[in-house]
């Protein structure tokens, strides 16, 4: 992103020292001291990762395509080049308890069958079917203010259905890491694509901004159908995977965009945004981002302002879900406790890990449990290990702490491509998804189902959450929420009208 745009966040040690270096949003490029921002079907009757799990049950009912249940792998080695010759009855006893703890309910690491001895090709396969049994939703993506910043919005000019590594000025860009071939490799089947603008547009022309990126989304949507379609609810999402079709969502990051107005909510919720992030690197008017927690600086509002609460709660009415990342711990604070939906961070990692004010501390993980919600983890090496530098294992470890503090329910994935310029070692794109997963196999940690689970099952649930809460909301005819911001923001205010 340009380097006028934003500022930076920085990292701290975990021992609480400050740290020397900045640490950024994932639009920020860095320099000395204080730097600022650039920036067929899938569901067969019976699949063969299935059958060779040994559980054959679907989740889903009706014409809902069916998620299925899984147990376990059956095949075995001793070493990393060499497997097991087990006799025909010992196969028996292993699918036989495979389907006993199948029928009860019991989750069977795929590290009992798999981890312990296979190789990373084994697991790479393994990976790649299991992904191509339930949809890979990714919650943060940055490719449309990369199209505006290379291209100007001119998709005449953009081929998406290239390998963009080799097309200039892609090949040459550290943000670059996407395109439709890469996305089909990584097996990603719903993208939330970022309407962001840069906090420079707050008080000027940000509504006009985040529309022309709305523009832009919807409109390489419909150039390259039917590889890609623009959903805008859950079950778009699974009607779309089930015919091999990749969802586009449209996520606002920024809550600078709305101008402090819920008329533009609206309207943004009407021309198909899903979510909104409720700052950017920036305070609004009505709350408080992530930098009002470095040390030195004051928050503005303590959290969200009484207005900043209207907006979550017309969020709440509209069927729009909340995306904290890049919001205070205050912020944080306050948006879950006036949320009845579940909440979602749609690029972050854990604080314990990394002392970033961009990730989540243990105390709001225990409280994102109590709200359903789910954190998105991002891919940002700065966001991992507080350094230019990272591998996959450290994504893992993110996800697994995750999961540790606030649940198995409770996390997902929003690596941040394009938005980021340095990437973990083995997730340098799209593409690498199934590395992630092969990961995660090795771990010894994660069943079939848990794997699931992260893939896009718990987005999904949360997705289906809030949709139920705006239709609870609709049942009780609650109307639009009709609070203007008041005092209206004097400085750089380029509006005609008072209130």
């Amino acid at each position: 992103m340009d380097s006028q745009m934003d500022d930076p966040e920085l990292i701290f040690e975990v021992s609480d020292q400050i740290r020397d270096c900045p640490c950024a949003c994932d639009h920020v490029i860095y320099g000395p001291g204080y730097t600022t921002c650039l920036q067929e079907e899938r569901f067969p009757p019976a699949p063969d990762v299935t059958r060779r799990l040994g559980a054959t049950t679907p989740i889903g009912k009706g014409d809902t395509p069916p998620y299925y249940r899984a147990a376990s792998v059956t095949n075995s080695s001793s070493t990393q080049s060499s497997r097991v010759d087990l006799s025909t009855k010992h196969w028996w006893i292993i699918v036989t308890v495979l389907l006993l703890a199948a029928a009860a309910g019991v989750g069977v690491p795929i590290a009992l069958k798999v981890s312990a001895g296979a190789s990373l090709e084994e697991r790479l396969e393994f990976a790649s079917r299991l992904l191509q049994e339930v949809p890979l939703i990714d919650g943060h993506n940055d490719l449309p203010w990369n199209i505006r910043k290379f291209l100007h919005n001119k998709l005449k000019e953009f081929n998406f259905a290239a390998d963009l590594r080799n097309v200039s000025p892609w090949s040459t860009s550290a943000w670059s890491h996407t395109d439709l071939p890469r996305l089909k490799k990584g097996h990603v089947a719903a993208q939330f694509w970022a309407a962001y603008v840069p906090c420079d547009a707050q008080y000027k022309d940000a509504v006009q901004l985040t529309l022309e990126q709305i523009d832009i989304i919807r409109r390489f949507t419909d150039l390259y159908k039917p590889s890609l379609t623009l959903c805008t609810s859950a079950e778009e999402i699974k009607t779309a995977y089930s015919k091999n079709q990749i969802c586009s969502l449209i996520g606002v990051e920024g809550g600078h965009s709305l101008a402090g107005s819920l008329a533009v909510l609206r309207s943004f919720y009407h021309i198909g945004v899903r979510y909104l992030t409720l700052t950017s690197t920036c305070n609004t008017p009505w709350a408080d981002c992530s930098i009002t927690d470095l040390p030195g600086k004051k928050p503005e509002h303590g959290g969200l302002s009484s207005f900043g609460k209207t907006v979550v709660k017309e969020m709440n009415r509209l069927g729009m879900i909340v995306d904290l990342s890049h919001v205070s711990l205050r912020t944080m604070r306050d948006a879950l406790a006036v949320s009845k939906a579940p909440v979602i961070f749609s690029h972050s990692s854990a604080h314990s890990l990394c002392n970033s004010t961009r990730n989540i501390p243990d105390s709001t993980l225990r409280k994102l449990a109590l709200n359903k919600g789910i954190v998105m983890v991002s891919f940002y090496s700065k966001f991992l290990t507080c350094t230019d530098s990272a591998t996959v294992s450290d994504a893992v470890a993110h996800i697994n702490h995750i999961r540790d503090v606030a649940g198995v329910d409770n996390v997902g994935l929003g690596a941040g491509y394009d938005g980021i310029n340095f990437v973990p070692q083995g997730l340098e794109d799209v593409a690498s998804y199934p590395t992630l997963f092969a990961e995660l196999i090795g771990s010894g940690k994660w069943t079939v189902d848990d794997l699931k689970k992260l893939a896009g099952l718990n987005f999904l649930r949360v997705m289906q959450e809030v949709e139920k809460v705006r239709d609870e909301f609709g049942k009780a005819k609650v109307p639009p929420y009709e609070d203007v911001l008041l005092p209206r923001p004097k400085e750089n205010n380029c509006s005609s009208v008072d209130n």
